[in-house]
């Protein structure tokens, strides 16, 4: 059995989204509800999503304290993904978060939406979302934009078409 121990590793958890990504989905996101970018990371996604021509409240506050807007649209902090989704559960308002495909697959997962008469419904990018990693709020040197896992779009309330969306 193979082991990896190292004391030079630190993890990092700042992987900004680009814009891409939410222009990826600007048609799925509901244009007329007061969206809550939670997490604020660099402050470029609540931009973004403006841009896109959006209402978003993006201000540096703690989403497991507060509860702002009617919607809540992110890239949560995917070491964070049960105790975020356990609190999305608790608010009980419509979301649409990017995350590791992999989520999908845990038991916190099951265990939160599985019996919820509001189902998960999943949009699947086209190719891979390539994250802006941060570390001490700068870029590190050397550093390629070039993900190596798959995320999807969890959307729940939104009420979407399709259970499973396939963007082109």
């Amino acid at each position: 059995m193979a082991t990896f121990k190292t004391t030079s590793f630190i993890k990092h958890d700042s992987y900004m989204t680009p814009k891409s990504a939410w222009k990826n989905i600007k048609d799925y996101i509901p244009k007329d509800k007061l969206i809550w970018e939670a997490f604020y990371g660099d402050g470029k996604s609540g931009e973004y999503l403006t841009e896109l021509g959006f209402n978003v409240i993006h201000e540096e506050k703690d989403f497991f304290t507060n509860d702002l807007g009617e919607i809540i649209v992110s890239n949560p902090p995917f070491s964070k993904k049960k105790e975020v989704l356990t609190r999305l559960k608790e608010l009980d308002k419509p979301f649409i978060m990017i995350m590791p495909c992999s989520a999908l697959t845990t038991q916190y997962f099951r265990k939160l939406f599985s019996k919820s008469k509001d189902k998960i419904q999943i949009i699947i990018p086209k190719k891979r979302i390539h994250f802006v990693k941060l570390i001490n709020g700068e870029k590190p040197k050397n550093w390629k934009n070039a993900c190596n896992f798959d995320c999807f779009y969890y959307c729940y309330k939104i009420n979407l078409e399709n259970d499973i969306t396939w963007l082109n």
